[in-house]
């Protein structure tokens, strides 16, 4: 009892290898994948039996190539060597092979793989482009890429997007990738790499399902994006800063000297926000960016943590506090949400209590500013039913008491945080109205200076 799994080749007869036009030759039954393959036109029809009516009775392609596996198998429990022929490698974009071998282990039945060249060689011809060149290269099949919202590629990289089935999973792919590269990046499609018949066309990004034919045969080469275009790049340029050959300055650094410096970044990104500067806030939120990764390149070096820790980190916290995206929890509406956060965040506060860093508000940082730290403790206390009256006419009452039991600092700061929630009562951020009236009593004072200065010119 055995399977022999055959690649057959990219489409052309005459590109099979010599050991697998031996076994086809001798096989008494050949059943292939699909019929839907140039070379099975090749091989003698009254022994060829085929698993094209599976595409017909599922409604997904994992239920096809489960139900292929289970069938092959089956005949793989005869007696006798059962040949099962696919196209391209068994090992490249052929999902039953995986199937088959995992099942048949359980069946104590042997599985064999024959050689077959991929779709991928003759694909590097036509593009005539080297794999394993300076720039690498990314291979990724359309539909993981469809079923996606962010494509899993690194843009500096060029990429190979394999079996783009129709022009629904094409606009599906488009719309993904538009999330990572400009709308007219250019892009290749490939159509029946390895037959005479190739072509490839190049199009933008935004017109890439608009015309042309798609099947299992077409393939899209994406491009690299200009140097430094991603996270893996500036990850690099900081490793090499703090390298022995890098810079002086950037090796010196810890965490806590750069303290100021992420503290200066977060200020100048806030202060593109509140200027609607588009120009200012990719240049900011850059510069921050470099912040975070300085601190995670100093982290790996002192065997820390790495990025890998960071960015696994956030995403399981994300997907643990949005059940009703990531889960079967059902919401109404942004209340809901808010309900469901600050239940999952009360579970989180009890693991921390446990360790001794517990309390409703101790997610808020200490070093936030003080305004925006009371904006914060004040929306925390509301969400879990803590909530103080926003009157304006309090704060006014706290400043003028003569004699209070308060002294003149804590009275200013009762009537502060009655103003921050007086703000947050007609749904005004304290931190930004503040930075806003900072802003104009700037240009004020420099318009008063400029005007004096002015009368004293000659």
């Amino acid at each position: 009892m055995s399977i022999t799994i055959v690649g057959l080749g990219p489409g052309d007869g005459r590109l099979l290898t010599r050991e697998a036009q031996d076994i086809l030759d001798r096989a008494s039954e050949i059943y292939v994948r699909t019929r839907e393959h140039p070379a099975v036109s090749a091989l003698p029809s009254e022994r060829v039996h085929s698993f094209d009516e599976l595409y017909a009775q599922n409604d997904s392609f994992d239920e096809v190539y489960a139900g292929i596996a289970r069938r092959v198998v089956e005949l793989g429990c005869r007696p006798g060597d059962v040949i099962y022929a696919v196209p391209g490698h068994p090992r490249v974009g052929e999902r039953t092979t995986s199937l088959i071998e995992a099942l048949a282990a359980e069946q104590g039945v042997e599985v064999r793989i024959v050689d077959g060249l991929s779709f991928l060689e003759p694909l590097f011809n036509a593009l005539r482009v080297d794999p394993l060149g300076p720039q690498g290269m990314q291979v990724v099949d359309a539909m993981i890429v469809a079923q996606r919202h962010y494509p899993p590629l690194d843009p500096t990289v060029p990429a190979v997007i394999a079996q783009c089935y129709n022009r629904v999973i094409a606009s599906d792919v488009k719309l993904v990738l538009l999330n990572a590269y400009p709308e007219d990046h250019p892009v290749s499609v490939i159509s029946s790499a390895g037959m005479d018949e190739a072509q490839v066309r190049e199009v933008p990004l935004f017109e890439l399902d608009r015309d042309g034919q798609f099947d299992y045969r077409t393939t899209l080469y994406v491009p690299p994006v200009a140097p430094g275009g991603s996270v893996t790049e500036l990850q690099e340029v900081m490793a090499h800063l703090r390298s022995p050959d890098g810079c002086p300055w950037d090796r010196k650094q810890d965490h806590r000297s750069l303290r100021g410096n992420l503290l200066e970044e977060t200020y100048e990104v806030l202060d593109a926000l509140d200027n609607e500067d588009l120009d200012a806030l990719r240049e900011e939120l850059g510069d921050l960016l470099m912040q975070i990764v300085f601190h995670v390149q100093i982290a790996t070096e002192e065997s820390e943590f790495r990025m890998a820790d960071v960015t696994r980190a956030i995403v399981t916290k994300l997907r643990r506090r949005h059940p009703h995206v990531f889960g079967n929890v059902t919401v109404r509406g942004v209340d809901d949400v808010l309900r469901n956060w600050e239940a999952i965040k009360e579970e989180e506060r009890k693991g921390k209590k446990a360790r001794g860093d517990g309390g409703p508000l101790s997610g808020v940082s200490k070093g936030l500013p003080a305004l925006a730290q009371a904006q914060d403790y004040l929306d925390r206390a509301e969400r879990i039913g803590i909530k103080r009256p926003a009157d304006l006419e309090m704060a006014c009452t706290l400043l003028a008491e003569e004699g209070a039991a308060l002294d003149l600092e804590d009275r200013l700061g009762q009537a502060l945080l009655t103003l921050v929630n007086w703000a947050r009562a007609h749904g005004v951020d304290a931190e930004s109205a503040l930075r806003r009236a900072n802003e104009r009593l700037r240009e004020e004072v420099n318009r008063i200076h400029d005007a004096g200065s002015g009368e004293d010119q000659p």
